[in-house]
């Protein structure tokens, strides 16, 4: 068994995206990058009565992003078409009906003109009711068009209060009209009830959710996903795992999408052939409200059970994706007739449902898989170089046996020269 570094996981992983992104050969992939059709943001900001609430660093949610608007506008990229809708920023009375309609374009999607946006957001105040589901219903509408890459982007600080327009159902209808359109969610200083319903909302449409509580992380947030938005449009295949190798799938070089329950473990498989060399990595999502503290392991599996390699990672809870990678080279063989190696790629991962959070369906998770040509003498390169750990153990044998032999030579000769002195 090939013992791999997180640093050598980490590695992995980022190649095997490259890979995947970059140096797929043509009529090879699994999901294309489809169009060239701008992509589309709507960023949908609550602006109700309770954004005055000064508990972010020291000053208002509203205060907080404002700011963090501004420095998003600034790095928006130039090929993103970007819009900012408003939800409960105009009726401060206290009709209901009046209030669930509260919700306006501050900004058009399209080409983004800086300094009006920013002019459009400062005059922005914490007025009235919390309208999410009207809201997305509206912004789902700003969004039309043919572009592949469409998102919305939800900050709020409060549960719906226009319920039975239930977010959760709208998200839902608008996950089943097909067209593409994914939503984030962020939670300013969030109660458990605001995390369950924004972490509904997201997993609807295949979004995440993130609770915020300083103004760094908003603003960090909301960029990463602008930035997501400019990122070329991959669709990846739907690829059901088994719960044993012999039943698995086999995968060709591809993105792959799948959903894991929790303490499952799912299978895939992928024919490697002599002087070939597999790439894969996975990153799972928390779609939903989870404990702190997990972890994501794959291993490499022969089909009678041997681990070759394994590559794993683990985190705490401030990010909502966790990835990892491996590498297996298979050396080459003088017969050309040689079969390929059929090798099992097993994922599997330890988070756990918060109390209260449904456990169904499984948690999302992308597949990355290419096989390609192994670099030379590749009998034991997984660790980039290191084989199976002997030679960096020789080296640090020899080292610390050096070292001892310097040592001592040095102290003799010291006390010797006291002696003399």
């Amino acid at each position: 068994m090939i013992t791999r570094t997180r640093l050598a996981a980490g590695v992995c992983t980022l190649l095997a995206a490259l890979a995947a992104g970059l140096a797929f050969p043509a009529g090879a992939l699994a999901g294309e990058p489809t169009g060239q059709d701008a992509p589309k943001v709507d960023l949908v900001l609550d602006v109700s009565g309770s954004m005055r609430a000064r508990d972010i660093d020291g000053r208002s949610r509203m205060a907080a992003a404002k700011q963090a608007f501004n420095e998003v506008l600034d790095a928006t990229p130039e090929e993103v078409e970007l819009g900012i809708r408003t939800l409960g920023a105009n009726y401060p009375g206290d009709d209901r009906k009046t209030g669930c309609k509260d919700t306006a374009q501050l900004y058009p999607v399209g080409p983004l003109d800086r300094t009006e946006a920013k002019t459009a957001v400062a005059t922005l105040s914490p007025t009235g009711w919390t309208p999410i589901g009207p809201a997305l219903l509206k912004a789902a509408g700003d969004l039309d068009g043919g572009a592949d890459s469409k998102r919305i982007v939800l900050i709020s600080d409060g549960e719906d209060t226009c319920a039975p327009l239930d977010p959760c159902e709208v998200a839902r209808e608008i996950a089943a009209k097909g067209i593409g359109l994914t939503i984030d969610t962020l939670g300013l200083v969030p109660t458990a009830k605001l995390s369950r319903q924004l972490s509904c909302i997201a997993e609807a449409t295949g979004g995440t959710y993130t609770s915020v509580e300083h103004q760094d992380e908003l603003t960090d947030r909301v960029n990463e996903l602008v930035d997501r938005a400019a990122d070329p449009v991959v669709t990846p295949v739907p690829a059901e795992g088994a719960d044993r190798c012999a039943g698995a799938p086999t995968l060709k070089s591809g993105l792959y999408t799948d959903r894991e329950e929790f303490g499952q473990q799912r299978w895939y498989r992928v024919d490697v052939r002599p002087g070939q060399e597999l790439r894969a990595s996975v990153s799972v999502a928390a779609d939903r409200a989870v404990n702190p503290g997990y972890g994501v392991l794959m291993r490499a599996v022969t089909s009678k059970g041997r681990e070759i390699v394994r590559g794993e990672a683990a985190g705490n809870g401030r990010t909502d994706v966790i990835s990892t990678g491996l590498r297996y080279p298979k050396a080459d063989s003088d017969d050309e007739d040689a079969p390929a190696e059929a090798v099992c790629l097993s994922v599997s991962h330890s988070f756990s449902a918060a109390s209260g959070v449904k456990t169904t369906p499984g948690l999302p998770l992308e597949l990355t898989v290419d096989v390609v040509d192994a670099p030379s003498q590749a009998g034991d390169v997984a660790a980039f170089g290191l084989g199976r750990g002997w030679w960096l153990l020789g080296v640090l044998i020899l080292t610390g046996f050096l070292a001892g032999l310097v040592w001592g030579w040095l102290s003799r000769w010291r006390v010797a020269v006291w002696r003399t002195n």
